[in-house]
């Protein structure tokens, strides 16, 4: 009698999981499975800029030739910017994922490799630098002081930047870069499906002010002493204590043949005085005023003021590359946007466990094929250079004038 409750709560929760993945939501989704791209895809037409082109390809190396095509960057030192719109949607009350895959192939030393999130207002053949956008997230390296994680939201106007140093991946393999954003105003960073980052919004962004400030009321005292310690009045410098750091070296003689109207007037060289003591300073002593450290009080910022939508999104409805590259070769691909955390985490190991390892079998494969010819081009040049040594090419010369000769 007792296992009718059992099974009824196993297929309640069954219901409830299956109605939770119905409910599930991919607002946007892009695999570039063809080159249909160069259609559905807008470039720019901001007046000014050098735009590059994107072309379809899977690269040098990777594991499915077909499968793993994106778009890739092919013109180097250009800006790019391409976007596509889709329809609106708002993550309020709802988690936000936005996934998608970056492959560095060329080694990128200086370029960005992310993404934007724009609403409704986007003109895609205006998209430019500037463009007001509501997220910007994923790796921009220049150099190797720069090679961060981009994570940026648009809040009244301004873009607030995460401030936390994320660092990203500078390797030439497929990576899936992964921002999650919650209802409750956290927020995670993946990459691989790896927790890089995470934490709060308010915490970690300065969308608002800060809770508490310094009270403009109040300064610290006048007669506020904050040196622990003092110079000992008591304390006075020897008489004997300043020597000269330097001093002529006592050995040294004029050599014979200088000539002081050749040579100029002589002088002896310099050496460290031993009796040098250095700066005098006064010893310390405990300072009989001393109050501690002044602490400013601080008091209810009136400027404050909770916000617990930090994290919603009005209005998406565009995804878009803004990028600048010096060297080009970055391919883009798998772009995923949803409010199901889980469809996205599967997702992306379908394509770290699949892809990253067969790239990295293929370049190797390439560069032990790539050595196996050097040295073989190697070995034909050895040999072409021995059979001169032995009169091999003397011969064939020979052969030739014979031949002149016979005309």
């Amino acid at each position: 009698m007792r296992a009718a409750p059992t099974k009824m709560s196993l297929c309640a929760l069954v219901c409830l999981v299956t109605t939770l993945a119905v409910g599930a939501e991919i607002y946007f989704e892009e695999n570039f499975s063809d080159e249909s791209f160069e259609t559905a895809w807008t470039y720019s037409e901001y007046p000014g800029k050098e735009f590059g082109k994107f072309v379809y390809s899977s690269g040098a190396f990777y594991n499915d030739v077909e499968a793993d095509k994106g778009i890739q960057t092919s013109q180097d030192a250009r800006f790019y910017a391409l976007s596509k719109k889709f329809l609106p949607f708002s993550n309020e009350d709802s988690d936000l994922v936005i996934q998608y895959t970056v492959k560095h192939e060329q080694a990128i030393d200086c370029g960005g490799g992310y993404v934007k999130l724009f609403n409704c207002d986007l003109d895609p053949k205006q998209m430019h630098g500037e463009t007001p956008y509501e997220i910007m997230f994923g790796p921009d390296i220049c150099g190797p002081a720069v090679k961060k994680v981009h994570v940026i939201f648009s809040y009244n106007g301004k873009n607030v930047l995460i401030n936390k140093d994320i660092r990203c991946l500078d390797d030439v393999y497929t990576h899936v870069y992964t921002l999650i954003v919650k209802p409750d105003n956290t927020y995670e960073v993946l990459i691989d499906n790896e927790n890089v980052e995470s934490g709060k919004l308010e915490a970690d962004f300065d969308f608002l002010p800060p809770k508490k400030i310094k009270d403009p009321e109040v300064k610290k005292p006048e007669d506020w002493d904050d040196n622990a310690t003092i110079d000992d009045p008591n304390d006075k410098k020897p008489e004997d204590w300043d020597k000269p750091k330097l001093i002529t070296d006592p050995t040294a003689t004029k050599p014979e043949d200088w000539d002081d109207e050749i040579d100029g007037d002589w002088e002896p060289a310099m050496i460290d005085n031993p009796e040098y003591k250095g700066e005098w300073v006064p010893k310390q002593i405990d300072n009989p005023k001393y109050k501690g450290v002044w602490v400013h009080p601080e008091i209810v910022n009136p400027e404050y003021k909770q916000d617990d939508k930090l994290y919603a999104r009005k209005e998406i409805c565009a995804v878009g590359f803004d990028l600048w590259q010096v060297k080009s070769g970055t391919i883009f691909k798998n772009i995923l946007i949803t409010d199901d955390i889980e469809v996205a985490k599967d997702k992306a190991d379908d394509i770290i466990k699949l892809r990253i390892e067969g790239e990295k079998n293929m370049k190797i494969a390439l560069e032990d094929e790539e050595r196996m010819k050097a040295m073989q081009e190697g070995k034909i040049s050895s040999d072409a250079q021995l059979d001169n040594e032995n009169g091999e090419e003397d011969e064939e010369i020979v052969t030739t004038d014979d031949t002149h000769d016979e005309l």
